[in-house]
C-alpha cells in the first residue's frame, strides 16, 4: 500500500520509530539545470511505501534526521543521482547505503543492470516503464506515476535479501559495504573531475599545449555551470571546446567573431572564455596526457587483457574491477586512482602492478 504524504507532521509520525533499514528512492528533473531537482522521495518503511513530496515547506527539515540516521541501512538502487538530489533537496546524504546495483555486480549477476531487468531476474516481477520520462514537479501526480513510484521502492527489501545473501556466500559484502561507502563519499566530496579532458576522446588527439587549453576552458565550464545551475552543454559544448583548443583565436576579439558565428556558442559569454582559454592553471605541470600513441595503446591493451582475465576468474562482469579510463589514468600517472583502492587493489595488484613498473 502506497500513502502519499504532503504534510510534515504526518511524516515525522511515520518515521519516529525508524527500523533497522529502509527502502529509499528519488525522482528528480535535471533537464535544463545542472543540479537535480528533488520532485519526490519514495520510502520503504515497515509495510508502508510513503510517497513524500519534498516541494512542501518543511518537508526535507523532517526527512533529514532519518536521512542521516547512522542505525538505519539505506537500501537503494544505483543511487548516485539520486544521493546528489537528496544533498541539494535536503542538505542529507543517506548513509549507511546498500546499492542494489553494485551488488549486483560484485554478485556476479550484471553490472550497470536497471532497477526493472534486476526485479524481472532475481524475483521474476516484470515492471512497467511508462513513467520514466514524467514531469515529476508537477502537481498532482497521476495515479500511473504514483504507482510506478510506488513500484521503485516495492521491491528493494528482497533483493537486499537475495543479493546480501550472495554476497555472503562468495566473501564480498564488504566489497559491497566499501564500494557503497566511496559512493556516499564521492556525493559529500561534491569535488569536480580534476581532468575533465581525459573523459573526452577527442582530447587524445591534441597535442600536449592543446589539452592544456582544453582543460582550461572544461575547469571553468564546470565552475560556470555550477554557479548559473545550468548543464554543461548549455555553457560550452565539447565539440566547440575542443575547437577552441585545438586552433586558439589570436586575440579576444577574434574569439568573439568566431562565438557569433558558431550556432551554438555562448555569445555573450566571449570575455569569460578567453580569460579562461588564456589564463594557466596552476596544476598544468601536473596534468596528464590523453594519449593515442601506438605505444600506449599496446600498454592499455595488455592492462585490459589482465584485467579481463582477473575478472573471469573472480565471475566478475566486465567493467567492474577496472573501467577503461582509471586504467588510462593509472598508465599515465603510474599510480593507483583512488577509485581502484581497497579491494580493487588487492585483486588486481598482481597482474597490473609488473605493468605498471615496466612501463
Amino acid at each position: 500500500m502506497s500513502i502519499w504524504i504532503s504534510d510534515p507532521g504526518t511524516l515525522a509520525d511515520r518515521i519516529a520509530a525508524p527500523p533497522a533499514r529502509i527502502g529509499l528512492d528519488t525522482e528528480f528533473i535535471r533537464e535544463r539545470t545542472y543540479w537535480p531537482q528533488l520532485a519526490l522521495v519514495q520510502i520503504a518503511i515497515g509495510g508502508e511505501l510513503l510517497l513524500v513530496d519534498p516541494l512542501v515547506p518543511g518537508m526535507a527539515a523532517t526527512l533529514k534526521p532519518l536521512l542521516e540516521n547512522s542505525a538505519v541501512l539505506k537500501i537503494m538502487h544505483s543511487a548516485s543521482e539520486d544521493l546528489v538530489a537528496l544533498q541539494r533537496g535536503c542538505d542529507a546524504i543517506p548513509q549507511p547505503l546498500f546499492d542494489t546495483q553494485i551488488a549486483a555486480a560484485l554478485a556476479g549477476i550484471g553490472a550497470g543492470l536497471g532497477y526493472q531487468r534486476l526485479v524481472q531476474d532475481l524475483l521474476g516481477v516484470a515492471l512497467p516503464k511508462g513513467e520514466t520520462r514524467s514531469d515529476w514537479l508537477r502537481r498532482p501526480l497521476s495515479p500511473a506515476q504514483l504507482e510506478y513510484a510506488a513500484d521503485d521502492v516495492r521491491h528493494l527489501f528482497a533483493l537486499h535479501d537475495r543479493l546480501e545473501s550472495r554476497l555472503g556466500e562468495l566473501g564480498r559484502s564488504a566489497w559491497s559495504a566499501e564500494d557503497a561507502a566511496r559512493l556516499v563519499a564521492s556525493a559529500a566530496s561534491d569535488g569536480a573531475d580534476r581532468w575533465p579532458h581525459l573523459s573526452m576522446r577527442s582530447a587524445q588527439f591534441l597535442d600536449a599545449d592543446s589539452q592544456r587549453r582544453l582543460l582550461r576552458l572544461l575547469r571553468w565550464r564546470d565552475r560556470q555551470a555550477r554557479d548559473s545551475d545550468r548543464p554543461r552543454s548549455w555553457i560550452l559544448d565539447n565539440e566547440l571546446a575542443a575547437l577552441l583548443a585545438r586552433t586558439p583565436p589570436a586575440d579576444a576579439e577574434a574569439l568573439q567573431a568566431q562565438l557569433d558565428a558558431h550556432p551554438k556558442a555562448p555569445r555573450k559569454l566571449g570575455p569569460a572564455i578567453w580569460r579562461a582559454l588564456t589564463t594557466p592553471l596552476a596544476e598544468e605541470a601536473a596534468m596528464p596526457l590523453a594519449s593515442a600513441s601506438e605505444r600506449d595503446k599496446a600498454r592499455l591493451k595488455r592492462m585490459q587483457d589482465a584485467v579481463s582475465a582477473r575478472s573471469a576468474e573472480l565471475g566478475l562482469p566486465d567493467g567492474v574491477l577496472a573501467s577503461r579510463r582509471y586504467l588510462e589514468a593509472m598508465l599515465e600517472s603510474g599510480a593507483w586512482p583512488e577509485a581502484l583502492s581497497g579491494w580493487r587493489k588487492s585483486q588486481l595488484e598482481g597482474a597490473l602492478g609488473p605493468l605498471i613498473a615496466n612501463a
